[in-house]
């Protein structure tokens, strides 16, 4: 089957639909561009010039002449940051943020150059250098806006491609360089692995075809056995457990952006918090593993702290995300966050909790710290920065799901009553 007829079958690019190609000028790329104008797609090519290297200007005007031959529009991006952190990490994050601030008002999908030799590769790199079983996963022919329509196809037959009809290409003299790992996985590993068989390439992608299908299977079976108790997370076998860590930890980090691999940390994971109050372990790549009283979540960056907000008597306020309502009454029926509306003084201050907080909780009979209520209603230590703290003439007249100040109570002498709600979100209170 030819390379254009694999490409159609996978689905990956078709007719009419907008498509924008990273357009390097190499062979694969070329090849790539061409089939997506053979098939009929609307497409787009981006090129991005890093000015890593002095010929990289006449990269930029190759793709020109090229794209003006296929009739195709075009464009240049030319990096003029340096470089941060690992060079091709950085060269790749950058392609990809230009792609997608010109596709995303296409709705067109980013179309990439990856063939099954770079398949390989990509494969071989990771077992060596990222354990577990991610790593020998490879690259999806379709992750969120991204396809590689020429996962099936070799570096070699994209070359014959070009041939056959007479596309020239350029040629990155950076991809000979011993300085990157991914190189010489290509000069020194691959053709090692070829001498041991001829047929290494085929068989490490056979292999990985066989383990996708499994991954499914895995998949399902995580997703059964889910939860974020660490108990339970800690009774299920091993391997299981592992890799519902792992899909927690995916998950909070969201599609396009997998989590580190923490199958090492397991143990430290299932253990965090010994079961009672809260503990953090950070995990790396801005990634935190939070347990709150034996329940295990994992969180990326820190949620900007909520502002302070008034709420008038009756009225409703904005705060952390959420809402929080007042309605007064007579008949209002007694629950949290019914108080003695003459005792108020409005408009009501609503912020959140502060180190050195002190209330005279209902029942409790004299004062206690905020801190000792959250620990002893076991609130988690993320929640209380997102809780809103209501005070009436600088005195804390309720926090919800905690504590009513003993002078807001209802009691036989109340008149009238105020109930406040705590909307978080903006739904109903769990």
């Amino acid at each position: 089957m030819s390379v254009e007829a694999r490409v159609r079958a996978s689905g990956l690019l078709r007719a009419g639909e907008p498509v924008l190609v990273l357009l390097s000028g190499g062979r694969d790329s070329v090849c790539l561009l061409d089939l997506a104008v053979r098939i009929g797609c609307d497409a787009a090519a981006l090129h991005v010039d890093h000015g890593l290297r002095p010929g990289s200007a006449e990269d930029a005007a190759f793709c020109a002449e090229l794209c003006a031959r296929l009739n195709v529009e075009l464009t240049v991006r030319v990096l003029d940051g340096e470089p941060v952190g690992n060079l091709q990490a950085w060269a790749r994050e950058a392609r990809y943020s230009a792609a997608r601030e010109l596709a995303s008002p296409r709705g067109a999908a980013i179309a990439t150059g990856h063939t099954a030799t770079d398949q390989v590769e990509t494969v071989l790199y990771r077992l060596a250098a990222s354990p577990g079983r991610r790593a020998l996963l490879g690259m999806e022919p379709r992750s969120g806006d991204v396809v590689r329509p020429l996962l099936t196809t070799t570096r070699d037959e994209t070359a014959a491609h070009c041939r056959e009809h007479g596309l020239p290409w350029r040629e990155d003299p950076s991809n000979d360089s011993d300085a990157y790992a991914r190189n010489r996985v290509r000069a020194e590993l691959l053709p090692a692995l070829r001498r041991l068989h001829p047929a290494a390439d085929a068989n490490v992608l056979r292999t990985l075809a066989l383990l996708r299908d499994e991954a499914a299977v895995l998949d399902a079976a995580v997703g059964a056995a889910l939860t974020d108790e660490q108990a339970v997370l800690a009774a299920l076998p091993p391997a299981l457990a592992r890799l519902c860590l792992q899909r927690l930890a995916d998950d909070a980090c969201g599609p396009g952006r997998p989590a580190p691999a923490i199958a090492a940390r397991a143990g430290e994971l299932l253990a965090l918090g010994g079961g009672e109050g809260s503990a953090a372990l950070d995990l790396g790549g801005g990634l935190r593993a939070v347990a709150e009283y034996g329940r295990l979540r994992f969180v990326t960056g820190t949620p900007d702290a909520a502002a302070p907000a008034r709420l008038a008597i009756p009225g409703r306020a904005a705060f952390a995300g959420g809402e929080l309502t007042c309605e007064v009454g007579a008949e209002l029926a007694l629950a949290d966050g019914t108080l003695d509306r003459d005792a108020l003084a409005g408009p009501l201050e609503v912020r959140p909790w502060r180190p050195g907080d002190r209330m005279r909780p209902l029942g409790l009979g004299g004062s206690r710290s905020l801190q000792d209520l959250f620990t002893d209603r076991k609130v988690p230590r993320a929640r209380r920065e997102r809780l809103p703290v209501v005070v009436s003439g600088g005195e804390i007249a309720w926090v919800p799901g905690v504590a009513t100040g003993e002078r807001f109570r209802v009691g036989e002498d109340t008149r009238r009553r105020a109930r406040l709600a705590w909307h978080p979100h903006g739904g109903p209170r769990p």
